[in-house]
């Protein structure tokens, strides 16, 4: 029996939870077809999600369809739960996209699109809704090949697309001009190399199309190979009802029982495979297999176990930052209420200062916060409100600048160089070596670039994180008798703030801001307001496309800064009487529109930032002393080789 890890994917009401029920319901693994408006889905259990009408956590779900066995991960489709989706996306054979015939492609759409692209998973995409009037199914089609790829091709007559299927890579087109057709297998690496995304139209909630996308499924995926020796990729940290710690995990190879030692010397206590909300103790797991582990704590989505390395930083991040109010409970209880949720998304980022008694947590949007606020009072028996948003900053380099640290308290002793470069937008912060080990040995390097990545660093314009920066280490110095572990460590903070401060003195740093990728729609005698609003909002618009004007709504489509667009779904609502929709997704960072306005209120103090001081520490007369960061330059003792 082939074997496949299939996710279902969408953008919010496109239908998602309701095709999932269908494909289980139509697979014989249900004998009653639940509906998400009645909180009966098999696939939205979580009584916040029978409450909101919405998926907001990742659930799995076990089916065969004749000789096909599928594990199923749905996954939530409102853009503020985009985290748990991009985790789920790294244990995927296949996906599954929903269009909403009604909709189209919307911006999350886009967002989802890009995402799989990111992690290379193979993709189906079902038409949802076409039982709606006035649905085009090739109109449809046509905008999947326009906004998402040329390869979007009709699949529910294959015979019928074989020479667009050809069109897809020279080898296929060989092959068909050869012999006027293309073999199972051709057509399936097709797939699983996303030249060809195979369209599928219905309408799920009455069963239309959905045994074609099943027959779909079985006829054109493969099973991934597995290796031999173990591996595993963490994806979903969660607890049960008992407060059970679960760690989900999609095996890459090799085989896993209870009690056996994976990580940090912690055992498996149970192997669970759940199927909704019940689940089978297993007493083994093989290659491929979705299950669940009890009596791990340390583990972490993204995290790769045995050969299997860890996942990158996830694509998508928070962009408002929200500190909590706790309304009279205990703030360690809340503290630790908190903690427990980023242990289940770690992209909550909660922060605790010590000095202002306070907790912060960084989120995608509002509706995430009426979530956490449910979920606190639902889980912990904690009511806590949140205090005004602020916008979540970053800082970047415009030009390349070796910074020097230099620690040498009495009888310590480490100098490090370090080169740091711009590099492309979105790409995050990288470290790497390029010194000899003539110059620094091996050990020392390591300790170098285990620092580096010990901690998230900080610019000099507000103290917001630094990104989009490539640090290279290039020299150093240390010393046969006074060097010990932890010189190298302040040595190579103190360089990285030195270089970021030298920039500061050049005008080379820039501060970035999170845009959004927007979509308006309102009614069209609203337009020139929508436009006044979007340039005052510093956003950029897309060219109107206008195909009939006698139409009663208009969309406008473009991006625009979070500070400024983040409330504006209120003003439209008001402007509009409730016939405006805002659509909003996170398109990443830009320069910020208002940079120096945000560096004057911030007021921020680098060289008065004692956690991450850019000056460094010089021995003489048997005693350290501090040298400011400009000064620095001039008392190295190892040259400078790039400025």
């Amino acid at each position: 029996m082939k074997k496949i890890v299939a996710g279902i994917v969408a953008h919010v009401d496109a239908g998602k939870t309701t095709l999932s029920e269908a494909m289980l319901y139509q697979a014989g693994m249900l004998r009653q077809l639940g509906r998400v408006d009645n909180g009966d889905a098999f696939l939205d259990p979580d009584d916040l999600e029978k409450q909101r009408g919405i998926t907001i956590f990742s659930h799995e779900a076990q089916f065969q369809y004749q000789d096909l066995a599928v594990t199923l991960l749905d996954t939530p489709g409102h853009v503020d739960f985009a985290s748990q989706t991009e985790q789920v996306l790294s244990v995927l054979d296949y996906a599954v996209l929903v269009v909403a015939a009604t909709d189209g492609i919307q911006g999350y759409t886009r967002t989802l699109w890009r995402l799989l692209e990111q992690y290379q998973v193979p993709t189906f995409i079902f038409v949802n809704k076409m039982d709606a009037p006035g649905t085009d199914e090739q109109g449809i089609l046509n905008q999947l090949k326009t906004e998402l790829a040329t390869g979007c091709v009709a699949f529910d007559d294959v015979s019928e697309s074989l020479e667009e299927i050809a069109m897809q890579s020279d080898d296929m087109l060989d092959e068909y001009l050869a012999s006027d057709a293309l073999t199972t297998p051709t057509i399936q690496q097709a797939i699983a190399k996303r030249l060809v995304f195979p369209v599928y139209f219905g309408a799920a909630l009455k069963l239309d199309g959905v045994a074609t996308l099943l027959a779909g499924l079985k006829k054109w995926s493969v099973q991934t190979q597995t290796e031999r020796e173990f591996g595993a990729r963490v994806f979903k940290i969660s607890h049960d009802a008992k407060g059970e710690r679960l760690t989900w995990i999609r095996l890459t190879g090799g085989r896993l029982q209870p009690r056996q030692v994976i990580v940090d010397e912690q055992k498996i206590n149970q192997i669970r495979v759940y199927n909704g909300t019940k689940f089978t103790i297993q007493s083994e797991i093989s290659a491929g297999q979705v299950c669940t582990l009890t009596g791990l704590t340390q583990t972490y989505p993204g995290q790769g176990l045995g050969q299997t390395n860890d996942e990158r930083s996830p694509l998508l991040q928070p962009v408002l930052n929200y500190t909590v109010v706790p309304n009279g409970n205990d703030i360690q209880t809340c503290l630790a209420a908190f903690k427990e949720l980023e242990d289940e998304d770690p992209q909550l980022h909660v922060t605790w200062s010590e000095q202002l008694q306070e907790i912060r947590i960084q989120v995608m949007g509002v509706i995430q916060l009426e979530v956490l606020r449910q979920l606190l009072s639902d889980r912990f028996d904690l009511t806590v409100e949140f205090g005004e948003g602020s916008i979540l900053y970053k800082e970047t380099i415009t030009e390349p600048m070796e910074g020097v640290g230099h620690f040498e308290p009495l009888r310590h002793y480490a100098e490090v160089h370090l080169l740091m470069e711009p590099a492309p937008r979105g790409s995050g912060i990288s470290f790497q070596s390029d010194c000899a080990i003539e110059v620094l040995d091996r050990n020392w390097q390591h300790q170098i670039l285990t620092a580096l990545q010990a901690k998230e660093h900080r610019g000099v314009l507000i103290g917001a994180p630094i990104t989009d920066i490539k640090v290279t280490l290039i020299n150093g110095r240390a010393s046969n008798v006074h060097t010990v572990g932890g010189d190298f460590r302040e040595a190579t903070w103190r360089a990285l703030r030195q270089g970021l401060m030298m920039l500061k003195q050049r005008g080379a740093l820039q501060l970035l801001e999170p845009w959004y990728q927007f979509r308006l729609t309102i009614p069209a005698d609203q337009i020139g307001r929508a436009m006044t609003d979007i340039q005052r909002m510093q956003g950029q618009m897309a060219p109107l496309v206008t195909d009939d004007p006698n139409e009663e709504m208009t969309t406008i489509t473009g991006t625009a800064p979070v500070a400024t667009m983040q409330t504006y779904v209120q003003e439209v609502n008001a402007y509009t009487h409730g016939q405006g929709q805002l659509e909003c997704v996170f398109a990443g960072y830009q320069p910020c529109h208002d940079e120096k306005r945000v560096v004057e209120d911030m007021n921020y103090n680098p060289a008065g930032d004692l956690a991450n001081t850019p000056d460094s520490v010089f021995c003489a007369h048997g005693a350290g002393y501090p040298v400011a960061w400009d000064q620095v330059p001039q008392m190295a003792h190892v040259d400078y080789q790039k400025n």
